[in-house]
């Protein structure tokens, strides 16, 4: 249930709900919408309904039925501000609403050399985030599946050398405990999107959760995955579009990027974009990366590697070096003229 208090409750007011809620072993979550404290408790249950609307204070006590609750805007009308880094030396990044965070790196870890020299180039370019897999979830258990452990250390590494926080994949729960003590966000890849006890896990945590949408994932089963990591009461989520799974072969995926004002019209959680999964393509990374800015982005997640056509993951996708440093200036270019107000689609089309 959704409970709305009133515009002028006090926070006495407020609290009685909240102890009610903890009396009959409720776990509450408080946001704030439409100029008003909002409660939502999971349980439909009519008569704990009429003891919340007997309480002072309370406005309205709506059913929520088995849709998303807490990533909804009629749960939190203000955009959330999901924090990367700040530790272990680290810069702190805020993903939120108008940002444009970039997040790029190889596919997957290889070896020291290779890593550090892209971490360096992607935050000399402009990055914010550095992005590598130590754990690769692979169609062909032949293939590369990363170099576990020593993955994370050597993106540990390249941290303290660059100062980017780092985002990367956890495959299992069994993964969990160590990817979290290195890495600053959480990745759960498409494959894993609707993996609910890896979810809860996860969001247990307390770290960033990147959460990429499954390849035949409709958007409400995207934001109820996501619901899972907010109902263990960590509120960072990060949603991301990555492709769907359709019947055109012209690309890896189709970049789904009516997805991207969707979820900012329904949630309050930032959006951020893939176009490397999507594309399937180096050529039309950029193309995709630019829409998906124009679509209202709050970031992207771009595959960059010294040599991409020797990358042992995704290569085909991936972007060299200068590719990626010509890649920037445009990103920046659709981005400000997004959001610089009057003039903004005439600048926009001559981006």
């Amino acid at each position: 249930m959704l409970i709305l208090m009133e515009p002028a409750a006090t926070i006495r007011q407020t609290g009685e709900v909240l102890a009610l809620s903890e009396r009959v072993n409720l776990r509450p979550y408080l946001s704030q919408a439409q100029g008003r404290r909002v409660i939502a408790l999971t349980s439909e249950d009519e008569a704990l309904a009429e003891q919340v609307r007997a309480l002072p204070g309370v406005e309205e006590v709506r059913p929520l039925h088995d849709g998303a609750k807490l990533s909804t805007r009629q749960f939190q009308s203000r955009d959330s501000v999901v924090v990367v880094g700040g530790n272990a030396g680290s810069k702190r990044v805020s993903v939120t609403r108008g940002s444009m965070v970039v997040m790029a790196g190889p596919c997957a870890v290889e070896d020291r050399e290779t890593l550090l020299e892209c971490a360096r180039f992607v935050c000399d370019a402009g990055a914010q985030v550095l992005r590598g897999g130590a754990f690769k979830p692979r169609t062909s258990p032949y293939a590369f599946q990363g170099l576990g452990v020593r993955g994370l250390e050597l993106l540990a590494e390249a941290r303290a050398a660059t100062q980017l926080p780092f985002v990367t994949e956890v495959l299992s729960i069994d993964d969990l405990p160590l990817v979290a003590e290195f890495a600053d966000a959480l990745q759960i890849g498409a494959r894993n999107m609707q993996n609910f006890p890896l979810l809860r896990a996860a969001g247990e945590t307390g770290r960033p959760i990147l959460l990429k949408r499954g390849m035949m994932a409709t958007l409400d089963e995207l934001l109820l995955a996501a619901e899972y990591v907010l109902a263990t009461g960590n509120p960072s989520v990060i949603l991301c579009e990555r492709g769907i799974r359709t019947f055109e072969h012209s690309t890896r995926n189709t970049l789904d990027v009516a997805a991207v004002p969707v979820l900012r019209r329904r949630s309050h959680l930032p959006v951020i974009v893939d176009p490397s999964h999507a594309a399937g393509d180096r050529e039309l990374v950029g193309p995709l990366a630019l829409a998906g800015v124009a679509a209202g982005a709050d970031g992207l997640l771009i595959e960059v590697h010294p040599d991409p056509d020797r990358a042992r993951t995704d290569a085909e996708q991936t972007l060299s070096l200068p590719q990626f440093a010509a890649l920037m200036p445009r990103i920046r270019s659709v981005h400000k003229a997004l959001h610089s107000g009057e003039g903004a689609m005439e600048a926009l089309a001559g981006a």
